[in-house]
C-alpha cells in the first residue's frame, strides 16, 4: 500500500528510490489510473500509439529531459541513460550514439499534492527514435483521465520541441 504521508511531502520527497521499468513484459494494472504510450512496434499492451520521431535517440533523450524539466510540479526521480551499455562515440566525432535510455519523474497535483509517476524510455527505431511513456497514479482507482491527458501533453511538448 502506498504511504498516505506522501501527500505531506514536496517534490520527490518520500518516494522510494527508482529502478528501471521493465517495459518488455510490463503488465498493466486492472485499475484505469494509468496510460501507456508506445510505438506500433511495441508488442505489449498500450493505451496510445505514437510513431517514432525522425531524430536520433540521443536527440530525443536530450529533448525529453529538457521538456520534462519545464513542467510545473515535476521532479526527476532517476535516470538510466545507458540501459544498453555506455554510449558509443558518434561517426566523425558527432554526438554519442545511445541505445535505450530511461528517465523517471514524479508530478504532483496542484490541489491535493498527489504524486503520479512518469517513466519514459527512448529506444532506437528504424525510422529514428521511439518512446515508451508510462504515466501512473500512486493513489486511487480512477484518475478521471489525468494520466492520459498528461501523456498527450508530454507528447505534444516533445512534438513542439522537435520541430
Amino acid at each position: 500500500m502506498t504511504n498516505p504521508l506522501l501527500l505531506l511531502r514536496r517534490g520527490a520527497g518520500g518516494l522510494t528510490p527508482v529502478a528501471p521499468v521493465r517495459f518488455d513484459g510490463l503488465e498493466l494494472p486492472a485499475s484505469p489510473n494509468t496510460c501507456l504510450v508506445g510505438p506500433a512496434s511495441y508488442a505489449g499492451p498500450k493505451h496510445l500509439t505514437r510513431a517514432p520521431w525522425p531524430v536520433t535517440p540521443a536527440v530525443l533523450w536530450a529533448t525529453l529531459n529538457r521538456v520534462a524539466a519545464g513542467f510545473p510540479r515535476t521532479y526527476k526521480l532517476g535516470e538510466f541513460p545507458d540501459l544498453d551499455g555506455p554510449a558509443q562515440p558518434g561517426a566523425s566525432g558527432g554526438a554519442p550514439v545511445i541505445g535505450r535510455a530511461q528517465g523517471q519523474w514524479v508530478e504532483r497535483s496542484a490541489l491535493m499534492n498527489y504524486p503520479d509517476i512518469i517513466a519514459a524510455e527512448v529506444r532506437p527505431a528504424p525510422e529514428g527514435a521511439g518512446l515508451l511513456l508510462y504515466s501512473r497514479s500512486l493513489f486511487g482507482w480512477s484518475d478521471l483521465g489525468v494520466n492520459k491527458a498528461r501523456a498527450e501533453r508530454w507528447l505534444a511538448a516533445l512534438d513542439a520541441a522537435l520541430q
